[in-house]
């Protein structure tokens, strides 16, 4: 059974079928060609009146003849047009007007129509119009390869609202979105981040997970944005406080103090130090690259000190560029 019929009766179906098929190719052929008897294709910039005769547009005699016999105009604009591309000795029987209008575009029409691709679903070599779209480079109906569900899709698509969701949609699918390239998906994430909001967001939960933290920060751009937003955000936070907080008085005299003490035990701890690791040189003879070493770095102990006292004698603890350098060890 084949549907709700015997084979046979299939068989039968199919071959009465192929004459009305057969019949109306021929006469869809045979409307473009009686269309084009009148009014025949004009070579580019059209046909040109005769002294004292108003010319009559291709339109309007097309659709005087579409409307006496009960077709639209436009179909029968497209029937000359094929007619036109397919003299009647390279029409091949079996194969629909709508095939021929399809490959038309292309030069070989003439050689390709006669070589028809084999139908891996009917088993034979045959045309359908999805066939000749993909020789002529169109979007067929029913996709089979990649591509051209690929195809299909951007079709289908086309509306942004309409991307966007089919995105979504398919990038929930672990699959798919694993599928993705990574430079793909990368640039994809730099794409949908440009708002800075969605980009904060995302970043905050990327960077719970461990690994991806850990590997961000191996970045040295990353690492110091990083840094600099910490130290900004504890500007900001400290200005705030200071704006609105009642104990910001107290607490400041307290961090004057506490600095105060820093920089004595920093004093202290540099005595410390100097006083046990000297007494080790006894006897030692360095090296001239150890005594240059050594030199840089008693001069930036010497700014160092020189910055302390005019910032205790002044309060300015702004530095010039000399002593910035040193201070970086540059």
């Amino acid at each position: 059974m084949v549907g709700k019929v015997t084979q046979e009766r299939y068989d039968e179906l199919v071959a009465e079928s192929k004459l009305l098929v057969e019949t109306e190719r021929d006469t869809h052929f045979k409307l473009g060609d009686n269309a084009l008897e009148i009014e025949p294709l004009q070579p580019r910039g059209g046909a040109r009146p005769a002294p004292g005769e108003e010319l009559q547009s291709v339109e309007e005699s097309l659709g005087r003849f579409a409307d006496d016999i009960g077709v639209a105009t436009s179909t029968i604009m497209q029937y000359r047009y094929t007619a036109a591309h397919w003299p009647p000795e390279h029409r091949v029987k079996g194969v629909s007007l709508d095939v021929h209008r399809i490959l038309m575009v292309r030069p070989d029409r003439f050689e390709l129509i006669r070589n028809p691709p084999f139908n891996a679903r009917y088993g034979r070599h045959c045309w359908t119009q999805d066939a000749a779209k993909r020789e002529a480079g169109w979007q067929v109906e029913t996709p089979v390869s990649v591509q051209e569900k690929v195809t299909a899709i951007h079709g289908l698509a086309a509306d942004d609202r309409v991307a966007a969701q089919v995105a979504a949609d398919l990038l929930q699918r672990p699959a798919v979105a694993e599928g993705v390239p990574p430079k793909a998906r990368i640039e994809a994430i730099k794409d949908l981040a440009h708002d800075e909001r969605v980009a904060s967001e995302a970043a905050t939960h990327l960077l719970h997970r461990p690994d991806v933290a850990f590997k961000a920060m191996n970045d040295d751009r990353a690492r110091q944005a990083v840094n600099h937003a910490q130290v900004e955000r504890g500007r900001q936070a400290r200005e705030e406080y200071e704006r609105t907080s009642e104990l910001a008085p107290t607490r400041e005299r307290l961090e004057r103090t506490a600095e105060f003490l820093d920089l004595v035990g920093a004093c202290h701890a540099f005595v410390a130090t100097a006083g046990r690791v000297v007494p080790g040189l006894r006897g030692r003879t360095m090296s001239g690259d150890e005594r240059a070493v050594l030199a840089e770095n008693v001069a930036r102990v010497r700014a160092t000190l020189d910055w302390i006292e005019h910032a205790a004698e002044t309060g300015d603890v702004d530095v010039d560029e000399a002593l910035a350098r040193l201070l970086r060890d540059e």
